[in-house]
Order: C-alpha cells, then sequence, then structure tokens
C-alpha cells in the first residue's frame, strides 16, 4: 500500500460515521401505491435446504463466487434471469453485455425487482443489490457500465438461474 493509498483509506474511514448505513433504492410507482414485491420471510434452514451450499454462501452469507467460474457469464440465448433461491425476474437478456469481468452483468434490472444498500467491505462505498423478495445478495452496482444508463449491474451467476425465451418461468418459491 502506497502512501497515497493509506491516505485516502484514512480519509474514507473518517467520514463513515457520517455516511448512512443503508439506503434502500425507492421502486418504481405501482398503481395504488404499493411496493411491486412483497418480502419473502423464510429461516435460513429453509434456505439452505432449497438451494446449494455455494448459492446459500453468495445468496445469505454475502460471499462472492470466483471470476469466470459461471457459465451464466457467457449466456447470450434470449430469455430471463430469475434469483436462484425465490424465482423472482430479475434481469431481462436484452439487458445482459459482456463486461469482461467474469461475472455476468447488466445494464439495468427488472424494475422493482431489486433493492440496494451501501456496502463498505473494501474500505470504499459499494452499492450493493439484493433480490426484492426474498434478500438473497446478488451482487453490485457500478458506474462503468455502457451508454446511455452508464450502470454495470455485476451479478454473482450463482445467485441467478436462467430461463429461456418460451420456456415457462419457475414458480415463485415461498
Amino acid at each position: 500500500m502506497n502512501r497515497r493509498t493509506m491516505l485516502q483509506s484514512l480519509a474514507a474511514l473518517a467520514v463513515l460515521p457520517l455516511l448512512p448505513a443503508c439506503s434502500r433504492a425507492a421502486d418504481p410507482p405501482v398503481a395504488g401505491g404499493s411496493r411491486a414485491v412483497v418480502p419473502l420471510q423464510k429461516t435460513a434452514q429453509a434456505w439452505r435446504d432449497q438451494v446449494s451450499a455455494q448459492a446459500y454462501a453468495v445468496l445469505f452469507e454475502d460471499g462472492t463466487e470466483p471470476a469466470f467460474s459461471s457459465p451464466l457469464d457467457q449466456e447470450k440465448r434470449a430469455g430471463t434471469f430469475v434469483c436462484a433461491a425465490c424465482h423472482l425476474p430479475l434481469f431481462d437478456s436484452a439487458a445482459k453485455f459482456d463486461s469482461g469481468t467474469g461475472w455476468p452483468s447488466f445494464t439495468r434490472p427488472i424494475a422493482g425487482h431489486i433493492e440496494t444498500k451501501r456496502d463498505f467491505k473494501l474500505i470504499w462505498p459499494r452499492t450493493e443489490y439484493h433480490c426484492a423478495r426474498c434478500g438473497g445478495h446478488q451482487g453490485h452496482v457500478f458506474n462503468d457500465g455502457p451508454p446511455p444508463r452508464g450502470e454495470r449491474w455485476c451479478n454473482n451467476g450463482v445467485a441467478l438461474a436462467f430461463v429461456p425465451e418460451g420456456q415457462s418461468l419457475p414458480a415463485l418459491r415461498s
């Protein structure tokens, strides 16, 4: 670590108490003023019984899978990417792009299906996002994506399942 990096890190630590620890992204307006997605409450054991150990570590312990380990990074078919835990649709394949990072990346999520919060795990604040239905950790959003939005929604592949166009979406898990 060089002197400049150390000073920047110390400055970031100094302002942490001044920043909100968590902020919820506003869901888009829904007729009647209600939220688009009703949160689902399950025990940790119920989720463990439903997903793989690797998916559980990412979704419910905020883990990260190794870069270039998910076949979904190379998925190019038309379809929908859904939460691996509750099957809520999160991304349309039209929003997917190759970011070169080794994780599936998208330009935008399906409106109302994602919630965000601040993450300081790497000292610098990042925006972490979760499935709005089950709370499963998906990844982080960055401002280095393609135009016109400039967003890169960088997702853990193990936190997603892919449903090709023309196939029925799996039933939402309750």
